[in-house]
């Protein structure tokens, strides 16, 4: 469980007013110290993220975050900084301090969570010392339009019940998606050429690569690890035609014309765009670059951090490789980690890496967000390999997708 991919956890957000007692109820819930307490208001001042696994919910992210009624104007900030944690929350627990009551500031971040569709749960805290009768919590759930469940982070009452009404109610983030399941059946060859560059982890496969392993395995099919130069050999020597093959996507272009064409063929990155984004809208994405003008704007986006080589992709080859495909003499802005650009209207196209680090409704919210703001954006393995002149075939298994490729992309090309 402490293993689990920050990306495929739960991401529980602790939302409140300062003082409600949410780092007291993160030590509750897990039965831990994780979080600092203290009766000062605003001891926490930045969101704070804590992975563990939280019975009988499994692998979890507790998000602590600042109180919605922070003043002044660093106060100002860090109740942005809490409400942009709503862009990757999956199950939200609003605190309520049972002295002092429900304020406007509860009922605007209940109406801000509810307009973004995350499920929510509300807490009255401190029972212990302000007793909250059963009529009174009936007409605090009536004014929010939420449950509400009274608990004491301080002595542990009600938290307990607490934390089976979460596992109850918690979304199943994998619901019908899979990375690679739902196109292989079980006993199918799964050939994956992972190269080993100098950006991998020493003694590690990176990590679309690892889940992608995973999902193979779990569906009772068998993956094949090689590189892509030791490809042609591993190909020869299976007993059966692999029911696919699976390729980082710097190495698409002697992949695909190493794997015979009987055989369905994509990328890693091009599965997560599908697993965590939207595969469709990434691929129409493609058809805005023809239409790019030099001083336009491009926003390259990494999910994670991590250190630059000579000749990285994100910083080096996607921007050589989009000026050359556009003819167009093009202005480049990068983003990477948690940081995505509040004001999108300066950029007139954007590349997203496949997002393994993030959660799939922070991806998600990426997608609306530019989507929203009419700026087309695809993804690093789809755009490698159209610019190799491959994804056709490396969207083949897609069907929808290479739909919209065929009528939209390659049809203005």
């Amino acid at each position: 469980m402490n293993t689990t991919p920050l990306g495929n956890r739960l991401h529980i957000g602790i939302f409140g007013k300062r003082n409600a007692g949410k780092s007291s109820l993160i030590n509750a819930i897990t039965n831990q110290e994780l979080a600092v307490v203290s009766p000062v208001p605003g001891t926490t001042t930045d969101p704070v993220s804590k992975t563990m696994e939280l019975l009988p919910i499994g692998p979890v992210v507790l998000i602590d975050t600042a109180g919605i009624d922070d003043t002044g104007e660093l106060g100002e900030l860090r109740v942005l900084k809490t409400t942009e944690i709503l862009r990757k929350t999956d199950y939200a627990v609003l605190v309520i301090n049972a002295e002092t009551g429900i304020g406007p500031e509860e009922e605007s971040l209940v109406t801000q969570i509810k307009e973004r569709k995350i499920p929510l749960i509300g807490v009255i805290n401190k029972i212990d010392c302000c007793p909250v009768e059963p009529v009174e919590l009936e007409q605090w759930q009536k004014k929010l339009g939420i449950k509400l469940m009274a608990v004491s982070a301080l002595n542990g009452q009600g938290i307990d019940l607490l934390k089976r009404e979460i596992a109850k109610s918690a979304p199943d983030l994998d619901g019908d998606l899979r990375l690679v399941g739902d196109l292989i059946k079980p006993g199918d060859f799964v050939v994956l050429v992972t190269p080993i560059d100098k950006a991998a982890p020493k003694g590690r496969l990176i990590l679309p690569q690892q889940q992608v392993i995973r999902d193979v395995i779990e569906s009772d099919a068998m993956a094949v690890v090689t590189k892509e130069y030791e490809l042609q050999e591993t190909l020869a020597s299976l007993t059966k035609k692999p029911a696919l093959v699976v390729t980082d996507s710097q190495a698409v272009l002697k992949v695909s014309a190493d794997t015979p064409l009987e055989i369905p063929l994509t990328t890693f990155s091009i599965l997560f765009s599908r697993y965590k984004g939207d595969l469709v809208q990434a691929v129409r994405a493609l058809s805005a670059i023809d239409r790019l003008q030099s001083g336009d704007r491009v926003l390259v986006v990494e999910g994670c951090t991590h250190h630059r080589q000579a000749d990285d992709i994100g910083k080096v080859k996607l921007p050589r490789w989009l000026r050359q495909r556009s003819g167009a003499d093009l202005e480049f802005e990068w983003a990477s980690g948690s940081f995505f650009p509040e004001d999108l209207r300066r950029f007139q196209f954007a590349i997203h890496c496949g997002g393994c680090m993030l959660n799939r409704r922070e991806m998600c919210y990426r997608v609306a967000a530019t989507t929203k703001e009419e700026i087309p954006m695809t993804n690093y393995g789809i755009m490698i390999s159209y610019i190799q002149g491959v994804l056709e075939r490396a969207i083949a298994p897609f069907p929808l997708a290479k739909m919209v490729y065929d009528e939209e992309v390659a049809g203005d090309s």
